[in-house]
């Protein structure tokens, strides 16, 4: 193979590199998983295993079965039985755990029994970004996306799926008995004899439907001692949910993130097994303010998550949300007035119609725990443009008395248009990132609580690889390391300011790796 370059001779001896570490560059991503689990208070975060067993076999340290995790989905390997096969043979793997290979099931185990914890880092890697000043405090971007879930639509029933398959299961065992009838007929008038094959094929078939029936029964049973509408048979917290109109439903769960405006880091985020965002934005709001570390933020959403209560409780906590309001009047559509041609004069507390006719309050109801105050005028049927305004009586508009804080809002998305943009460009890049990442597959695991845990791992794993494209890995690890110099100055000024403090036993000890959950 003249005038190639040539690979070295298979059997010849080698002398490889005498270090592990010298198989793994300065700017390699593991060195900064390396340097970040090393800064955690993996027993504080409350990871099992931290402290080991006087007696019996040695375990691995949690520490190390995290930073497999970590590697596999920076890196797209979310199977444990994957994650045993790269331990084995992936050098930059071999170089994070010093050459460990646990098994699938010791892998898988550690995910499965430490899911509070590994949604603790994730939270920590926050509130690292923010100490590093990574994240915007003053502006977030609130979405949803729908991911699926290990329960096949088939899987997947609904009270009006169930009515149906009844009525199916019904009529065709109604159907082969009438066969069944027939052939016993045709039999004893005309001494015909029927293929026994066809007569057991029969009976066999109504067997096979009166046993799906009783397990569609165990299932209704199922739905009315739990009082759902719907019930999954594979994943049991997993639900059928709308993607949008011009597509199919999908069985999974909807999981909601706050994006920081500035770097695009996940600074929240939660999973729901409900469908709509509507009853998300104040939860997420705060999870979003809480994490920032401020008084206040402004959260900007789409029209998904327009609700007045949400809206009113955001403000009322000191959060700014600029959203739009969804249609839902048919007037325009049908050539009429919509709401908004009427103006609302707050000092006479009066409403304009587009004819100049004023609409007075005239009586006051509650509704669902709301104040609405009701405005009308008597003088719409002799309206030379009441065909364009209504076709009852009157034209009748509903006020609720909190309403002054949604045409805030309004007024404030019409002020700065551009803030749905900011929002698209913000919060869908970190989705559709993950998305890519996971592939078209479905969770790994199964139930609310192990596929919050595993939704969390990869929000881990995109905050991180963000970082690392921000700040590089010699810069993360650098921030490391400073932070937690930091820490140990701290600890220092506590201890010079009660020199005379004796220690008690009985107190907890202080590590500087956990203060920074504290400031």
């Amino acid at each position: 193979m003249k005038r190639f370059i040539e690979g070295a001779d298979r059997t010849q001896a080698a002398l490889f590199p005498e270090r592990l570490d010298d198989y793994v560059e300065d700017d390699n991503p593991v060195r900064a998983i390396d340097a970040f689990v090393d800064v955690l208070d993996l027993l504080a975060l409350g990871f099992s295993g931290v402290v080991p067993e006087a007696t019996g076999r040695p375990g691995y340290h949690p520490g190390v079965l995290l930073k497999i995790y970590l590697y596999g989905y920076l890196n797209q390997i979310q199977s444990s039985r994957r994650l045993e096969r790269e331990c084995g043979r992936n050098v930059e793997l071999i170089w994070l755990t010093g050459r460990l290979k646990p098994d699938f099931k010791t892998i898988a185990d550690f995910r499965k029994d430490n899911g509070p914890a590994l949604r603790k880092v994730c939270r920590q890697f926050v509130a690292l970004c923010r100490e590093m000043h990574l994240l915007d405090d003053t502006s977030v971007a609130i979405d949803g996306s729908k991911f699926k879930a290990v329960n096949a639509k088939a899987q997947n029933y609904t009270r009006e799926k169930l009515r149906k398959r009844f009525k199916e299961i019904d009529a065709s065992i109604e159907r082969y008995l009438s066969e069944l009838d027939r052939a016993d007929t045709l039999q004893a008038r005309m001494g015909t004899a029927v293929h026994e094959e066809k007569v057991n094929g029969l009976s066999d078939k109504i067997a096979w439907l009166k046993k799906e029936a009783a397990i569609l029964k165990a299932v209704e049973g199922q739905m009315d001692q739990k009082g759902a509408d719907q019930i999954s048979t594979t994943d049991p917290d997993s639900r059928s949910m709308a993607i949008t109109s011009r597509h199919p439903r999908l069985i999974g769960y909807n999981v909601q993130s706050a994006v920081d405006t500035k770097h695009h880091l996940i600074v929240a985020h939660e999973v729901t097994n409900v469908g709509s965002d509507r009853h998300q934005l104040s939860q997420m709001a705060n999870q979003a303010r809480d994490a920032l570390g401020t008084e206040t933020v402004d959260v900007v959403a789409d029209k998904g998550y327009y609700k007045g209560e949400e809206i009113v409780a955001c403000e009322d906590d000191g959060i700014t949300v600029t959203l739009p309001k969804p249609a839902t009047s048919n007037a325009k559509a049908q050539g009429r007035f919509d709401r908004q041609d009427f103006t609302y004069d707050a000092e006479q507390d009066i409403y304009v119609c587009p004819a100049g006719q004023r609409l007075t309050r005239r009586m006051t109801s509650q509704e669902n725990g709301k104040v609405l105050h009701r405005y009308w005028t008597s003088v719409c049927g002799a309206c030379p443009v009441k065909s364009h305004c209504t076709p009852a009586k009157e034209r009748r508009l509903s006020r609720w008395e909190r309403e002054d804080i949604l045409e805030r809002v309004q007024r404030r998305l019409e002020d700065n248009p551009t803030k749905m943009s900011l929002r698209r460009e913000t919060v869908e890049h970190p989705f559709g990132t993950i998305k890519a990442w996971r592939g078209a597959t479905h969770f790994k695991m199964k139930t609310l609580k192990h596929v919050a845990t595993e939704m969390a791992l990869h929000v881990l794993a995109y905050n991180m690889k963000r970082v690392i494209a921000i700040l590089g890995v010699p810069g993360l690890i650098e921030a490391l390391q400073a932070l937690l110099a930091s820490y140990a100055a701290t600890l220092q000024r506590l201890a010079r300011w009660a020199p005379q403090a004796p220690l008690d036993k009985d107190c907890p000890q202080i590590d500087p790796r956990t203060l920074h959950s504290a400031s």
